[in-house]
């Protein structure tokens, strides 16, 4: 790959960089989990915590070797409890700005290093990448899906964004220690919009590519886990009813 075409030149003078650390959560990646963190690597962003949620393969020894901090699971919890401990971990390490970003290979480092620049620049509290903004394609399917819960999102948590299950999102050190992720598993994309919205975050949405191989799209939602994170969210928003 040419990296100076791709913008890499100058990867090591993102200004503060420092202050960024990565959370990457990552259920079985042992695939693709030394590609995703040398990638961010390379881009400048040197500072990458895995969460191994509890996986079977070789996932957390491949993120080590790579250079990433590894917190581990002892069981799988659900990217909601990954994501959890992952900023947590990333506060407690003094990180002033908090990108998340897939396990996968979904997300080109680039696109991180461009999301983070409206937080870098005191210009927003929280960005949310959006694939449905950026270039690329995204499956029709996967297309459908992404609305169906983007206004799911809007009618049970109370904001509206065009990608609510895009994994790519960067926080400030403020929005990141306002977050209450009471939740385990995939309904956690639309809890953070609600979180979002409940606290008044400035948040803007960047374009972002959709990178889609066989590996990926095996992964994330299927209809069967879209029915069961909505059946999450509305049994959620019921007991905050009832409070």
């Amino acid at each position: 790959m040419d990296k100076t075409a791709e913008g890499w030149e100058d990867a090591p003078e993102i200004v503060g960089a420092a202050g960024v650390c990565v959370v990457v959560p990552a259920f079985n990646e042992e695939r693709t989990i030394q590609h995703v963190i040398g990638e961010l690597r390379e881009a400048g962003l040197r500072r990458v915590v895995v969460i191994d949620d509890g996986s079977q393969d070789a996932t957390a020894l491949l993120a080590a070797l790579a250079g990433a901090e590894v917190v581990r699971h002892v069981l799988n919890r659900g990217l909601g409890a990954a994501l959890g401990t992952g900023i947590h971990a990333a506060l407690v390490r003094g990180a002033e700005v908090i990108v998340t970003c897939d396990a996968d290979g979904q997300h080109a480092a680039t696109d991180v290093r461009r999301a983070l620049e409206p937080v870098m620049n005191g210009d927003a509290d929280v960005v949310l990448g959006s694939r449905l903004l950026g270039a690329g394609h995204m499956p029709w399917q996967r297309r459908v899906a992404n609305r169906i819960a983007n206004v799911c999102t809007r009618a049970l948590c109370g904001m509206w964004t065009t990608d609510s299950q895009s994994g790519l999102r960067v926080f400030s050190r403020k929005a990141a220690e306002r977050l209450e992720l009471e939740c385990d598993g995939m309904e956690v994309s639309s809890v953070i919009a609600g979180e979002i919205a409940r606290h008044g975050l400035r948040c803007v949405e960047v374009p972002i590519r959709s990178i889609y191989t066989e590996y990926s799209l095996s992964k994330g939602q299927s209809f069967r886990v879209g029915l069961r994170t909505l059946r999450k969210l509305l049994l959620k928003k019921a007991i905050g009813a009832g409070r």
